[in-house]
């Protein structure tokens, strides 16, 4: 089963283009749905293919064709391009530091941009294939897992010297700087990892299988992580490591959490909705529908919106937060994959499969 997942070159599923055979494979029991979809097409996608400074309204979104980085000022719209290593997958912005990285899986090299003048300042080899990353801004730490490897890079932002340690294969982390902890999960896995910001000493906390979503209201301390083939989301309160186990739609694959009123939102790409969660209860209380295969999602906390990337739907469907029904549907290009929202500007921007890799959407004109 593992050698035959390191064939296949996939992490993150393109669900525009059908599973992978390496998720085909572990998710047995979608065997009805996945015969429906067309064949994959080998392309590796991530949710973290744009990102956003909120601090100076830059976005950075990968552009493989040309081994590059487009830079969007959101400001003055002005847009433009940063080489960086081969087929550039993932991003990540440290706002403190001002520095931007960028995980590129065919060079097995991170890219550190300048993010005052989007100059790569250096170039930090981490092995063969990374795909997933995470920055940690109170200790100034970036994470790093390779695809189908079981090692974990560790890059001191202040000098770009890196450690490793063995963890196994990792395909999504999220940063706790509140408890200085790191959240990983692997796609494979029936456990989340929780490594320790200061001692790297690492626990484990069970989930079940079919983990594929992860997010984290650091407000309440509670990490949400999707269970995309038994349509559920496990809510794991990180003082405790207790497990609640919430009802989703089908194939719940992201979710997002407005923390200032502790409500979750979870992407059904199954059957295109949106299941809301009452965070304090611990239960779902709406599910919305939206466009077709819904594969990412984004929270406006500020206007109390949420958008929902319709992969197959070309489009991004509007929830208002404070009545949970969708109140537009903008087009968003082609099969936008990855979403992130400029909350003081009311513009959202999404990566999409083709070049050039992104389409930014103003949404000043929705309840702001």
């Amino acid at each position: 089963m593992r050698l035959a997942r390191r064939t296949t070159f996939f992490r993150f599923p393109s669900f525009m283009l059908g599973f992978p055979l390496a998720a085909a494979m572990i998710l047995t029991p979608l065997s009805l749905v996945l015969a429906q979809v067309v064949p994959p097409s080998g392309t590796l996608l991530s949710r973290q293919a744009i990102a956003i400074n909120p601090l100076n309204h830059k976005v950075y979104a990968v552009d493989k064709d040309h081994s590059a980085v487009s830079v969007i000022n959101a400001m003055n719209n002005h847009i433009g391009s940063v080489k960086v290593g081969e087929e550039p997958v993932a991003i990540s912005v440290n706002s403190v530091s001002g520095r931007v990285y960028v995980v590129n899986n065919g060079s097995g090299t991170v890219s550190v941009l300048d993010g005052q003048n989007d100059s790569v300042v250096s170039t930090v080899d981490v092995g063969a294939r990374p795909y997933v990353l995470a920055v940690d801004e109170a200790t100034n730490k970036i994470y790093i897992s390779n695809t189908f490897s079981d090692i974990l890079t560790i890059i001191d932002g202040a000098s770009n010297a890196t450690t490793k340690m063995k963890l196994g294969s990792k395909d999504a982390m999220v940063v706790s700087p509140k408890m200085n902890r790191l959240y990983l999960l692997g796609y494979e896995d029936v456990n989340i990892n929780i490594l320790d910001g200061t001692s790297e000493a690492p626990t484990k906390v069970h989930i079940g299988s079919h983990l594929w979503g992860m997010a984290l209201n650091e407000a309440s301390q509670t990490l949400y992580v999707t269970r995309i083939g038994v349509a559920s989301l496990a809510a794991v309160d990180a003082k405790t490591g207790t497990v609640t186990t919430i009802s989703t739609g089908a194939m719940p694959c992201a979710v997002a959490v407005n923390s200032s009123n502790n409500i979750a939102y979870v992407a059904n790409y199954g059957d295109d909705s949106v299941t809301i969660i009452d965070g304090a209860k611990g239960t779902a209380i709406s599910t919305v529908p939206v466009g077709k295969h819904p594969q990412a999602i984004a929270v406006d906390a500020r206007a109390n919106l949420i958008y929902a990337a319709n992969t197959h739907g070309n489009s991004v469907s509007v929830i208002d937060g404070s009545t949970n029904k969708v109140i537009a549907t903008l087009n968003a290009g082609k099969n936008p994959y990855a979403v992130v929202v400029d909350a003081d500007l009311g513009k959202v921007f999404v990566s999409n499969i083709d070049s050039p890799g992104f389409t930014m959407i103003d949404a000043t004109s929705r309840k702001r």
